[in-house]
This record gives C-alpha cells, sequence and structure tokens, in this order.
C-alpha cells in the first residue's frame, strides 16, 4: 500500500548544490547539443552523476520522491542553468517516477530492481494522443505513431498512451525502447536539444503487468502525492521548468543592463525600462507564489486522504498556464529591452528560443485556458476534468 503522506526528502538541499556544481558544464555544452539535437555525452554523465533521475522516483523503491515545492524548485534550478536539459530531465523524471508509482510489484521488479545504485529504467514518451490496444492473453498489442518523446536519447523503455478497443479505456503502456521504430524528425525553432522525435510501432505486444489506466489516482508505490494523478503531476514539472526559465531571462537582463547603464543614451537607464523590469519581476514572482500555494493546497488534500476536487484541478491546470505565459512575458519584456544583444548567438538567444517552443506544449494550449475560465466562472457546473478536457454533467 502506498504511503499516507507526501514525503519531503532530505535529498533536496544536496542535490541542488550537486545542480549549481555542473551548471558551468551545462552551459558550456549547450550550443554543442543544439547542434547534435540531443544533450552531449558528457552532460548525460554529469547529469546521472547528480542523482536528478530520482527525484520523481518512490522513496520505497529508492528514489528521492521530491515533495511538490522540492520539485518546483529543483526542476526550476535546472533550467536556470540549461531551459534544454531541465525540460529532458523534466520529461523523463516525471514519466519515469509516475511509471514506478503506478505499476505493481513484478514491474517494479523488472523497471526499477536497484534505484539508489543507479539500476533503474529511464522512460520517455507520450501520452497525449493514444494509439490502439487490443487486449490479448497476457496482455495488449499496441499499434500507432506518437509524437514529441522529449529526452528518448537518454531513455531504454517508452511509455505510451493507448485505447484499448474492447473496453475504450485509455492505458498508459510502458515497453522496451527497442522495441518501437524512432523517427528522425526534430528539426525546430527551439528546445533543439531534447531530440523529441516522433515513434512508432505495429502489433507489439506488452505484458498486463506493466499497463495502467491512464486516469488512475491508485498508486501501489509511493506517497500521497501520487494520487494526484498523471495529467496533474505533468502540470507540476512544467511549472518548474517556466518559473527556471523565466527567472534566467531575467537574470540575463540584470548582467546586460549592467554593461550598457552610462554609456550615451542607453536605454536601460530610462523610467521605462526600470518600470518594465519591476513588472516583469513582479509577474513572475506572483507566477512563483501562485504555483507554491496551488500545489500547498493540493498536498493537503491528498494528505488526508482525499482526491483533488475539480475546483483544485482547474486551479493546477490554470497556474501552470499563468506560470508559462508569465514566463513568456518576461522573455518579450528581456528580448525588447536587450536589443540586439537579443539576436546574438548565445544564452539570451537559445533561452528565448526555448522559451517560446516551451510554450506550445499543450498543458498551456488556449483550450485548457478556456476550460478553466468556463469552470470557474460557475458556466460549466458539476464539470469534471479528464487529462486535459473538461466534462460538463447534462
Amino acid at each position: 500500500m502506498a504511503e499516507a503522506g507526501i514525503n519531503v526528502s532530505d535529498e533536496y538541499a544536496p542535490l541542488m548544490r550537486r545542480l549549481d556544481a555542473i551548471a558551468p558544464l551545462l552551459d558550456e555544452n549547450a550550443e554543442r547539443s543544439e547542434e547534435l539535437g540531443r544533450l552531449t555525452d558528457v552532460v548525460v554523465e554529469a547529469l546521472r552523476d547528480t542523482g536528478v533521475f530520482r527525484v520523481c522516483i518512490p522513496r520505497e523503491l529508492g528514489g528521492y520522491e521530491f515533495a511538490p515545492h522540492q520539485i518546483i524548485d529543483s526542476v526550476a534550478r535546472l533550467a536556470h542553468a540549461d531551459s534544454t536539459a531541465s525540460w529532458s530531465v523534466m520529461a523523463l523524471q516525471m514519466v519515469t517516477g509516475t511509471t514506478a508509482a503506478y505499476l505493481g510489484a513484478e514491474a517494479a521488479r523488472d523497471l526499477f530492481p536497484d534505484v539508489s545504485n543507479g539500476d533503474h529504467a529511464l522512460i520517455a514518451g507520450q501520452g497525449t494522443k493514444p494509439g490502439t490496444a487490443v487486449r490479448v492473453d497476457g496482455g495488449y498489442r499496441i499499434t500507432g505513431r506518437w509524437h514529441f518523446a522529449s529526452g528518448l536519447p537518454l531513455a531504454d523503455h517508452v511509455h505510451t498512451a493507448a485505447q484499448c478497443e474492447q473496453t475504450g479505456a485509455a492505458l498508459i503502456c510502458t515497453l522496451p525502447k527497442d522495441q518501437v521504430g524512432q523517427i528522425d524528425d526534430w528539426d525546430v525553432m527551439g528546445l533543439r536539444a531534447t531530440s523529441s522525435i516522433d515513434y512508432r510501432c505495429a502489433d507489439v505486444f506488452v505484458p498486463g503487468s506493466h499497463v495502467y489506466e491512464a486516469a488512475t489516482t491508485d498508486n501501489p508505490h509511493g506517497g500521497a502525492l501520487y494520487r494526484a494523478g498523471l495529467v496533474n503531476m505533468s502540470s507540476l514539472f512544467h511549472a518548474g521548468w517556466a518559473l527556471g526559465v523565466g527567472r534566467r531571462m531575467l537574470d540575463e537582463m540584470k548582467v546586460l543592463a549592467a554593461e550598457k547603464t552610462g554609456k550615451p543614451h542607453a536605454a536601460v537607464d530610462t523610467g521605462q525600462f526600470h518600470a518594465e523590469y519591476a513588472e516583469a519581476e513582479s509577474a513572475l514572482r506572483s507566477a512563483r507564489a501562485w504555483v507554491h500555494e496551488v500545489w500547498a493546497d493540493n498536498a493537503a488534500t491528498l494528505v488526508r486522504g482525499e482526491l483533488l476536487t475539480a475546483e483544485q484541478e482547474t486551479l493546477t491546470r490554470l497556474a501552470l498556464n499563468n506560470a508559462t505565459w508569465s514566463a513568456q512575458s518576461v522573455g518579450q519584456t528581456v528580448y525588447k529591452w536587450a536589443a540586439t544583444a537579443a539576436l546574438r548567438r548565445g544564452a539570451l538567444q537559445r533561452f528565448f528560443r526555448d522559451l517560446h517552443a516551451g510554450t506550445q506544449h499543450i498543458t498551456s494550449g488556449p483550450v485548457v485556458l478556456q476550460n478553466c475560465g468556463k469552470s470557474l466562472s460557475g458556466l460549466a457546473p458539476g464539470s469534471t476534468w479528464t487529462f486535459l478536457t473538461l466534462h460538463e454533467n447534462p
């Protein structure tokens, strides 16, 4: 049985120090990672050595099982250092950790035999547009093509959504990466080094032990946090990423302002710049505070043994949307005042591109925002969420 409470990990502060220690290495390799379309080998090794891939794995299996506030801030810290590395780690950790929580003992023995010594699966994949699953003796046979498998080069297994033809249930299936065909189609403006490529498979068998219902809030492993469900866990990680990238953009502008101030016609010496920088700081800090507030409330509910209410799920999605687009607004402000410095290759341009790529994720899309407003305005009474869709009661 899962533990009742929210684990607050003692590994948080040591991990943050280790992430800070590798930040210069991440920066040195960022351009090369973009050229390769994946993180360099030295960056991957450094990330593994920090233990960051244990952040979301349940403690009882040897992971860190960070609390919500620890997840938000650790993802943000890594995003501040390298937005692409953080996106890959974010995706891998969320998928790997929830797989460990939602699958049973047989799958745990296979995928997570010795987590504390680094012997565990790393799982990437996609869950928003399902393929098909046909129930057969002992499991399912799945077919489909899926998009945006962020971090796939680092993974050894794939988590993928499929809809059961017999029952209509949405399933999450975990299978070895070598059983899917990878499609090298990642040619994009930002997040280039995530290698968020497509993949496909046809009539591949997945044992029932490695399949769970996508909407589950029942976790055989780990504490109360995992009862938030897959989509809310995804929102938690994505919010941390947006906040970290927004903070890096402001910090880059602060350095640039120090270089420009006092020079003839320096725009940073105008009252307009001062006011807009203050507004950007306010927007980002407010977004961060609200994300933490929402997740503190979520955690309190989960600790009581209750599931999140429809309103809490709405606010979780809305807080992510607000964090994402607040960070985007910060990026626009920085781009404006950085002037031609933002056009040149380097950290400022790279983070700006990555930030805008990140806004296109479906979890921060306009339809989700519209549904949040419909729910909160009282125009969809009794409505509930299934993944990113708001279902209204007749």
